[in-house]
């Protein structure tokens, strides 16, 4: 099972039918959250045997943050980050717009993928550890205007922890997904602030609504 979860960590390896299942998953996450995933349900809504789903995937976790990864990629594909706006921080905010728009749109979706990147054990890290390196990558391009560097790399690392901590707030039921933004957005321009002025990083304390 190792292998197959290795297998599918890596960019470009969906397969037709493990896109098809993909696809499903997303359906089902999309109507009922996490509790409505299960190789069963995504089984029938892709049309397939849940031995077909099972070929692809080690758990219900390792399929949603699989997943989660391909939003990643399907976003970052949407535009070039790294030119959309003529300074860092504009061209951040530009996707950070981008990745507020979209959870806020599919909330159901989001509830699942959150929950299952943070439940995700031994057997699920290298699919966990593929969709953060994707995450952290858009916003160093972002951030750098084209190639990541060590600077933009720490930087995106701390903006998408920051992003994690208030969505599991959110998912949690302890904050509104206004409140969820606002924290958001204001952690994170303190981190660009102390970013742009000092290269060394020096990492802000930042309030995180845990």
């Amino acid at each position: 099972m190792a292998e197959v979860e290795a297998a599918m960590s890596r960019p470009g390896a969906h397969t037709a039918s493990s896109a098809a299942v993909l696809d499903a998953t997303r359906a089902v996450a999309t109507l009922g959250g996490f509790k409505a995933v299960h190789f069963k349900s995504v089984a029938k809504q892709a049309g397939v045997t849940v031995g077909s789903v099972y070929d692809h995937f080690t758990s219900k976790t390792h399929l949603l943050v699989t997943l989660l990864a391909r939003e990643f990629v399907r976003l970052d594909e949407e535009r070039d980050w790294s030119t959309c706006a003529a300074s860092p921080i504009r061209r951040v905010e530009s996707l950070t717009r981008r990745l507020h728009d979209e959870w806020q749109q599919n909330v159901k979706l989001t509830e699942a993928v959150v929950r299952a990147f943070v439940t995700a054990g031994t057997d699920e890290a290298l699919a966990a550890q593929h969709a953060a390196d994707l995450i952290e990558s858009m916003l160093a391009r972002a951030l750098s205007g084209g190639t990541e560097g060590i600077h933009e790399r720490q930087i995106a690392g701390l903006i998408a922890d920051i992003w994690l901590a208030n969505l599991m707030a959110f998912v949690g039921g302890r904050a509104t997904a206004e409140q969820t933004r606002e924290c958001i957005d204001g952690a994170m321009r303190l981190v660009l602030d102390v970013g742009g002025r000092q290269r060394s990083l020096a990492i802000p304390t930042v309030s995180l609504r845990y």
